[in-house]
């Protein structure tokens, strides 16, 4: 099973995918699980699509791939 981690934005926020699920780490230590099912663009990315996020006031977005997830 292949595990896929990423720091952006200062390394505020960690991004780690793990089989089927995405996991999202905040600056206060709060993980958060989504179903990668919920977010298929993401499921078929590569790892350097998957790499190239941001944080926005919304949540976290990959605008190569139009997802953005609220955090």
């Amino acid at each position: 099973m292949a595990i896929f981690t990423s720091r952006n934005q200062k390394k505020d926020y960690k991004v780690t995918i793990k089989g089927q699920t995405l996991y999202v780490e905040k600056p206060d230590g709060h993980q958060t699980a989504f179903p990668l099912a919920f977010y298929p663009q993401l499921l078929q990315a590569t790892e350097e699509q998957r790499s190239n996020w941001t944080v926005t006031d919304y949540g976290l977005k990959w605008a190569e791939l139009g997802v953005e997830i609220p955090v």
